[in-house]
């Protein structure tokens, strides 16, 4: 994801309840419907107690418009009301990445 010019990540970190019945269905479909979106550049996630969902979009509209997506405001109720404990939502902009690969 090497990118020339500054773009956004939306980094949701979150802590699950028990009760995540339905959550690995909908977390695929969230990120086969953000893949979709006008603006979508990537995604990266892990959880191991932790979650960190980092998505990179082109601009602010396009975050914008990905939050008021009919069926992502279904997963986020959902996730308010059975899936999670707690979660955070930062929105940055990169002005500058590099990387590091070992071969």
């Amino acid at each position: 994801m090497t990118n020339q010019k500054p773009y956004y990540a939306v980094i949701f970190t979150s802590t699950q309840t028990d009760c995540i019945g339905g959550y690995p269905e909908m977390a695929e479909k969230m990120e086969t419907l953000a893949k979709q979106q006008p603006g979508f550049i990537g995604l990266e996630s892990a959880r191991d107690g932790l979650g960190i969902t980092v998505s990179y979009w082109e601009s602010l509209d396009a975050i914008k418009n990905w939050k008021q997506e009919s069926e992502h405001i279904i997963a986020q109720q959902k996730g308010r009301e059975h899936w999670y404990n707690w979660y955070h939502v930062r929105i940055c902009k990169v002005e500058r990445e590099y990387e590091f690969l070992r071969e």
